[in-house]
């Protein structure tokens, strides 16, 4: 097993950290804010919950390399396209051509949709639409560090209460070997082919491949552990995904807005077609 030498700011977050909860056993929340002034003492206090949350060594250092994302918050800032009719949303996002290579890769690899679907209960479409969606089937996972993304977006005032527990979660998935401080996704902090939230990450990744590790850059591995965060969150095996049947209120467990919903249960269908 690799050993670390704790130094330099990792250190000095520890103890920062354990003075912090040594005070009547707790820690408060570290307050947000609304620019990157106060990211850093943010990142301190920070380092406390995630300590109390489970988060170690390799966790807290990647916690202390973190920056203020100003890209990520002009992306959360401007997120015009969920505005979008469903007609406009679905040309920009190229429904299309999703739905065309869609269907080529279902049929290449019917074996391996199959045995998703045999396995969670979730039909190919679904999957297949999601991972076009996401990324272009992988072509595009993002360009921005994503234990960055999600750390600024834990620290603005904004959302601070949503994605507190991604930020944990990202902090984990360092420790587990699964992402590093460097590992490029969303501006949102998503991540891997199919663009998890690094909390549902944490919850619901799968070793499909069998290495003996949860790697969501690694097609199988992320695809699967999408067939199971939406078998999870309730997925009916059999039963029906249009708007109005039992599986479409779990797309939205997957992304909150309605456009994006309606699109993927059309192009599943579609891709199935």
């Amino acid at each position: 097993m690799m050993r670390f030498k704790w130094s330099g700011p990792v250190a000095a977050l520890s103890l920062f950290a354990t003075a912090l909860l040594g005070v009547s056993g707790s820690a408060s929340a570290a307050p947000c804010g609304n620019n990157g002034g106060g990211f850093g003492q943010w990142k301190a206090a920070f380092a406390a919950e995630a300590q109390r949350a489970g988060v170690g060594q390799r966790g807290l250092q990647a916690l202390a390399s973190a920056r203020y994302a100003t890209r990520t918050i002009a992306a959360d800032r401007n997120q015009k396209s969920f505005n979008y009719s469903l007609q406009k949303f679905m040309q920009i996002r190229g429904s299309a051509t999703i739905v065309a290579q869609g269907r080529k890769r279902l049929a290449r690899d019917r074996a391996f949709y199959d045995a998703l679907e045999q396995r969670y209960g979730v039909p190919a479409g679904v999957i297949i639409a999601i991972h076009g969606m996401e990324t272009g089937f992988g072509r595009f996972m993002g360009d921005s560090s994503v234990v960055s993304a999600i750390t600024t977006l834990a620290y603005d005032c904004r959302r601070s209460d949503f994605f507190i527990p991604h930020a944990i979660g990202a902090l984990k998935l360092v420790d587990r070997g699964a992402i590093t401080a460097t590992t490029k996704g969303a501006r949102h902090g998503e991540l891997g082919h199919t663009q998890f939230l690094p909390g549902n990450a944490l919850k619901y990744g799968v070793d499909i491949n069998g290495d003996g590790r949860v790697d969501f850059y690694n097609q199988a591995d992320a695809l699967a552990s999408t067939a199971n965060f939406l078998r999870q969150k309730g997925w009916r095996p059999g039963a029906g995904f249009q708007e109005g049947q039992p599986n479409f209120r779990v797309i939205k467990q997957w992304n909150a807005a309605g456009v994006y919903q309606k699109a993927i249960a059309i192009m599943a269908a579609r891709i199935e077609g």
